[in-house]
């Protein structure tokens, strides 16, 4: 039984290393689509929108926003896409109710890609 065993791993670090494997991906002749000529837009919103929720304010990257004006930020960023991300952030001070604001905001946008977190 001893020298079968041997056999059957000496065959079998033989093909292992004697094995050659072929690229098939690399082989397949695949019809790219041709790259977008057109040039982004110049008003291309950022890659990630960051809202801080605070006792009294309302801050979107930095600038105080009020609910309205943040309505119209989100309308215009969802026109771009509604995939946007959203990163929502809440102090612990923070007031409920400004957070279910916002979110219904993103609602009425179809802005989908939305993360919610407590500083």
């Amino acid at each position: 039984m001893t020298p079968m065993i041997d056999v059957v791993f000496q065959l079998l670090v033989f093909f292992i290393f004697t094995l050659k494997p072929q690229d098939i991906i690399a082989e397949l002749n695949v019809n790219r689509p041709a790259p977008d000529s057109r040039p982004p837009p110049k008003d291309q919103p950022q890659d990630l929108v960051s809202i801080t929720i605070g006792p009294r304010v309302i801050d979107v990257n930095g600038v105080v926003y009020s609910m309205a004006r943040l309505e119209r930020k989100l309308q215009r960023l969802a026109s771009f896409s509604k995939t946007q991300s959203i990163l929502i952030k809440c102090t612990l001070d923070s007031r409920h109710e400004k957070l279910v604001g916002v979110l219904d905001v993103c609602a009425k946008a179809g802005l989908t890609n939305l993360s919610v977190f407590t500083l």
